[in-house]
């Protein structure tokens, strides 16, 4: 195990970059194109400031949240990363532990390389776990994954609707990155064989051998934006929504949105919950970051449904940002790998324990004995500023 000394998150990264083949650091780390993105959502939480409320009993400290009728111990959710054994060999077990251990809820991505019975098992004593859907050409295809992870106990399901084709991660294409020998990606087996994909697969081998294939093979640019674009459905519209419906009764969250129209799309579609978000900066670069997009997709779903927001968030101050600017709990992604890389379950449990005290230390000294009192007055937006009235 590595050394898992650390005072914050934002020390993560550069730990991590030791540890990790360059290959894998580079698909983890990097965004899309310039990286305005990335670095924008990390950066708009500085612009932000909090105002605090003096003169409150703050002795007790209640950081529970209630997300589809399940209680969590603090509005956090681990975010949905693929490939989670590049980070460590027990990759999704080791964070879907880690997460039932904290008492908080995991996205379990389609690209994970654990299957999915197995993550949901290992994380059985949490409160609430997630399913992430990407919507693939192959409607049966989907059809059967998203009946397995119901069968397996997930009790939501995230559809990310902001990838029709992968954005132009240059660091992939600069390290022709493709899924380490001796990893596969379980979710996927089957994915193409209606399409054609699975021309040229071995006699006899298993329904998913020509999807890990396909991230395994060697050639320039990356393997697995090549076999994504094969077979993502970029015709995808609200419509989906309804044929999900006759497929599945789990709740429908749609992850992926940053402007008010969109949120009014989704709620009017009959989504269940709101994921703000551009994609950890991986995909259209220079999209707003999500702090500053959550505002506005609040006000459009006026509480009609829960909102999460991903993007940044390094701090227990930015969590409470967060909550004031609209949000019922945010999504937590890097630096989930980082702690992974470095120390397993642990690391990740130390992760998830390190950004809790924070939590619970910034809204005492806030003034808010429970998430019920961080209301938006307490945040000022940068033309909110003293300094921008001089």
């Amino acid at each position: 195990m590595s050394d898992l000394t650390f005072q914050n998150l934002d020390e993560l990264e550069p730990l991590a970059e030791q540890v990790l083949p360059k290959t894998v650091f580079g698909y983890y780390a990097s965004g899309s194109e310039t990286e305005a993105t990335l670095r924008d959502n990390r950066a708009v939480f500085s612009r932000y400031r909090l105002m605090p409320s003096m003169m409150v009993d703050v002795s007790n400290v209640d950081t529970t949240c209630t997300l589809l009728g399940r209680q969590l111990a603090y509005p956090l959710l681990i975010a949905p990363m693929a490939m989670q054994c590049m980070a460590h060999p027990d990759g999704e077990l080791a964070v879907s532990r880690a997460a039932a251990a904290e008492g908080i809820s995991m996205v379990q991505s389609t690209m994970g390389t654990v299957p999915l019975a197995d993550v949901r098992q290992a994380g059985a004593g949490g409160p609430l776990m997630f399913f992430q859907l990407y919507v693939f050409k192959d409607r049966e295809f989907v059809k059967r994954l998203v009946q397995h992870a119901e069968h397996s106990g997930y009790e939501g399901l995230m559809v990310t609707v902001d990838a029709p084709f992968l954005g132009k991660r240059e660091a992939d294409e600069r390290n022709s990155f493709r899924l380490p020998d001796g990893l596969r990606l379980p979710n996927l087996d089957g994915l193409g064989a209606k399409t054609g994909a699975g021309a040229g697969a071995k006699s006899g081998a298993e329904p998913g051998a020509k999807s890990d294939a396909a991230v395994h093979d060697a050639g320039p640019g990356s393997a697995i934006a090549q076999h994504f674009t094969e077979n993502i459905d970029a015709s995808l519209t609200w419509s989906f929504v309804a044929w999900l419906r006759g497929v599945t009764s789990l709740p429908i969250f749609v992850k992926g949105i940053l402007s008010a129209a969109d949120a009014e799309g989704g709620v009017n579609a009959g989504v269940d919950g709101i994921v703000v978000s551009n994609h950890g900066g991986r995909q259209l670069d220079t999209a707003p970051a999500s702090l500053d997009a959550l505002p506005a997709v609040a006000a459009a779903v006026g509480r009609r449904v829960p909102v999460l927001m991903d993007g940044g968030v390094r701090r227990g101050t930015d969590i409470i940002k967060a909550l004031a600017l609209g949000a019922d709990a945010v999504l937590l992604g890097r630096p989930v790998l980082w702690g992974l890389a470095l120390g397993g379950q642990q690391g990740v449990q130390k992760v998830l324990e390190t950004l809790r005290k924070e939590l619970r230390l910034s809204l005492a000294l806030m003034g808010c004995p429970s998430l019920a009192h961080v209301n938006r007055h307490m945040v000022l937006a940068p033309w909110e500023h003293p300094s921008a009235r001089l």
